[in-house]
């Protein structure tokens, strides 16, 4: 019994085993729609020659999962659901997609469209116009390889191949295409354009050039609705007097106005000057700009260059009366001049850089202080030409050999330049001066001259004091070191500022302003690495209206309001 039991139950699970075993068979897929003739003047078959083909003349219409199709004539292959059609070909889908030919194919297996001669597709908002066009209907995608040009309210845009995602109402193409705006023209290799908003994204090499500016990107957005930008990889902006160059640049056609962030310059073609720093700004119809975070002017003097900061710098005017402003703590350095004050306002017209705000300059060895400077330059011959010093004029320079200073002070101070150095040195009213006398060849101190008179001449040689004259009675003795006393060495308002001497060119930024430059760069490689966003319009930092209306705007103000 126990055996023919077994028996009974191995029979019963070997019967279950196929049943098991047998995969489960795949859903059965939807038979694609067949091709449904709705009307035609004529319709023949011959059945002999072309089984399973109707041939349809004099208005053909045609349907298919909601597209419908007229023609002239049409063959039916209706057991490949398959359709060719001949002569002023219409496709319709919805109210949304229209495309007109001479000549189509379509594929009701896989709702596949293919049309030549004369294309037109159309949507509510753009045309295109080309000679060949392929149509996925199940994935809502045309694509042509052959020059097409699209047409929509704003821009006329012409490509060899371009693809169309209707759902997105998206182009894009990756061989040269032109984008022709009444405002500008752009071209680009590879560029997704949006019909609807009018966005473009812009990759590789591309350009936009208008009567305006020209404007170069490797990776950008454009709103052509809005006319703004935002360009980012090797980008800039170029006038027709300045390069505006940025990690990332923002951009207002509308206002011409035009914003740079991290590793800015903007380039004076015209005055071969340079404005570098980490955020900037330019507002091309005031003719004005603003630059900040460890921001420097550089302008070429006679093959020279001479560097202005301030913690922010602003240019005003066009390039043949451009003015610079640096404030506040601005600072200045050529190789033979360098000083600091609170701003500095500097003319292309006039020649002249206006120190103010507790002014000291350096020329070599020569302290000069006082409560306004004024360096006046020669437009033609590019050299400083003269220098004013006014109210509390100071000149120091330490004793060649010894501990002490040379001092003249005065009133007010003219100097004049010969070859971008100082080469004399007239002080008026109320004059005095402190001088250490010493042999021309062994250099051993004669004595100490302090004089006072009502005008002091200094010839100055090789950057140091050699001769020095005072005029209208002078008084004054020459006294031996021993015989000079230490308290009367330093003359009334005598101030030393030459542990502050700017010797280089990257002495002229603070330290502030440093740590400003390693935060920049190091944002600047975060942002290597995030993906690229279109950036939103910023509102410009100065009113450039107010500070057009007053020039010096930046000069610092005494307690009653009045400029010093």
């Amino acid at each position: 019994m126990k055996k023919s039991f077994l028996f009974v139950l191995l029979i019963q699970l070997i019967g279950f085993l196929p049943l098991i075993a047998q995969p489960k068979k795949p859903a059965a897929q939807p038979a694609a729609k067949k091709i449904i003739i709705e009307h035609s003047d004529f319709a023949d078959r011959n059945e002999i020659e072309m089984p399973g083909v109707a041939l349809l003349t004099g208005n053909v219409r045609v349907s298919h999962d909601g597209a419908i199709m007229t023609c002239n004539k049409a063959y039916v292959y209706e057991d490949e659901n398959y359709l060719k059609a001949f002569g002023d070909v219409h496709i319709v889908q919805g109210d949304t997609l229209f495309l007109d030919s001479r000549y189509a194919e379509y594929n009701g297996m896989n709702k596949q469209a293919f049309a030549t001669g004369n294309v037109n597709m159309r949507s509510p908002d753009m045309r295109l116009v080309t000679d060949t066009i392929y149509f996925d209907r199940n994935i809502q995608e045309a694509y042509y390889r052959s020059p097409g040009t699209i047409y929509n309210k704003d821009n006329v845009l012409k490509s060899n191949t371009g693809r169309f995602y209707v759902n997105q109402k998206k182009f894009q193409f990756l061989t040269k295409v032109v984008v022709t705006n009444p405002k500008y023209v752009l071209e680009s290799n590879h560029l997704d354009y949006y019909n609807n908003s009018g966005h473009a994204y812009l990759f590789g090499p591309s350009t936009i050039t208008s009567k305006d500016n020209f404007i170069y990107t490797e990776k950008g957005f454009y709103d052509s609705k809005r006319n703004i930008g935002h360009f980012l990889r090797k980008s800039y902006i170029k006038y027709k007097d300045r390069l505006i160059e940025g990690d990332s640049l923002y951009y207002d056609r509308t206002r011409e106005f035009a914003s740079a962030t991290r590793n800015v310059k903007i380039t004076d073609t015209i005055n071969k000057g340079l404005v570098k720093g980490q955020y900037g700004e330019v507002y091309k119809a005031k003719d004005s700009s603003f630059v900040t975070g460890h921001a420097v002017a550089i302008n070429l003097v006679e093959k020279d260059s001479v560097y202005i900061h301030g913690k922010r710098l602003v240019l005003t005017g066009p390039a043949e009366n451009r003015i610079i402003r640096a404030y506040p703590n601005a600072r200045i350095f050529k190789v033979d001049l360098s000083g600091k004050c609170d701003s500095i306002h500097s003319s292309q017209l006039t020649g002249i850089t206006k120190m103010i705000g507790r002014p000291v300059l350096w020329n070599f060895d020569n302290q000069l202080t006082g409560d306004i400077m004024h360096l006046l330059g020669d437009s033609k011959t590019e050299k400083l030409d003269s220098l004013k010093v006014l109210g509390n004029a100071f000149v120091v320079s330490k004793d060649t050999v010894g501990t002490g200073y040379n001092q003249v002070k005065g009133a007010n101070l003219y100097g004049k330049f010969k070859d971008n150095k100082l080469s004399e040195v007239d002080l008026i009213k109320n004059t005095e001066a402190i001088y250490y006398m010493r042999d021309d060849e062994t250099h051993d101190l004669i004595g100490i001259n302090k004089s006072a008179g009502s005008r002091i001449n200094l010839i100055i040689e090789e950057n140091k004091i050699r001769t020095m004259t005072v005029f209208d009675k002078p008084a004054g003795d020459i006294l031996p070191e021993k015989d000079f006393p230490e308290n009367a060495r330093k003359l009334r308002g005598f101030i030393w500022r030459g542990e502050e001497r700017i010797k280089t060119k990257d002495d002229i930024f603070p330290p502030e302003e440093e740590e400003i430059e390693r935060q920049a760069q190091e944002e600047s490689k975060k942002d290597a690495a995030k993906p690229d966003v279109p950036m939103e319009p910023r509102k410009e930092t100065l009113n450039y209206d107010e500070i057009q209306k007053h020039p010096e705007k930046s000069e610092p103000k005494n307690k009653k309001g009045k400029k010093k």
